[in-house]
């Protein structure tokens, strides 16, 4: 599946690259695997939560990419193509297989008393609290809290807040409407921020 984005422009060196990649060059292919296969590792990771599968859903990626090397539009960097094709091929899995039924939600929403005040104090931040969390160094804990979101509300916050997708691109890949997109993500921004708190506010004592 050809996935393209808009990228850095392609230097010398990645032309040669997708130029090889083109010509059937084995040292190319490997050449591209080591060079991203880690980080595409660590994304599918995120999505499956299974090593066995998230390597599997790794390879697959890269036998894609080569397999559709010819239609690489080269409006963006070969890593980034393969980068796209990893998570539609993650998404692919998770629609395929058997689906446990997800637990509730509303478990990891903050709660509140009559008073309209939380039951826990909560930390003031904006509405990008991934980006801001990482500058605070705490990308392992955001992960970390991410995978402990149900599946449906865990892949939206990670297509629109990690991989950083519109709403329409991720209301396509999730095969559902936009409105669909922002009710989750508006949920399940909620329950991330009710799990980050208590790592926050020790951050700031």
């Amino acid at each position: 599946m050809d996935v393209q984005t808009s990228d850095a422009p392609q230097d010398r060196g990645e032309l040669e690259l997708v130029a090889r990649l083109r010509a059937g060059d084995d040292e190319a292919f490997a050449q591209l695997v080591r060079s991203c296969g880690c980080s595409l590792l660590a994304t599918a990771r995120r999505f499956l939560r299974n090593e066995e599968d998230a390597r599997d859903a790794v390879q697959e990626a890269f036998l894609k990419a080569h397999r559709s090397i010819e239609s690489f539009q080269g409006n963006a960097r070969v890593s980034t193509w393969v980068h796209r094709i990893l998570v539609t091929t993650c998404l692919m899995r998770l629609r395929s297989r058997h689906r446990a039924a997800e637990e509730p939600l509303d478990e990891l929403l903050p709660r509140f008393l009559e008073d309209g005040h939380s039951v826990v104090p909560s930390w003031e931040w904006d509405e990008g609290p991934v980006r801001d969390l990482e500058r605070r160094e705490l990308c392992a804990t955001v992960r970390a809290l991410i995978a402990r979101l149900p599946e449906s509300f865990r892949t939206v916050i990670l297509l629109r807040d990690i991989e950083e997708l519109d709403t329409a691109e991720t209301a396509r890949l999730l095969e559902i409407t936009e409105n669909a997109v922002k009710i989750r993500l508006h949920r399940a921004r909620q329950a991330l921020r009710g799990l980050l708190d208590p790592h926050m506010i020790g951050g700031r004592a």
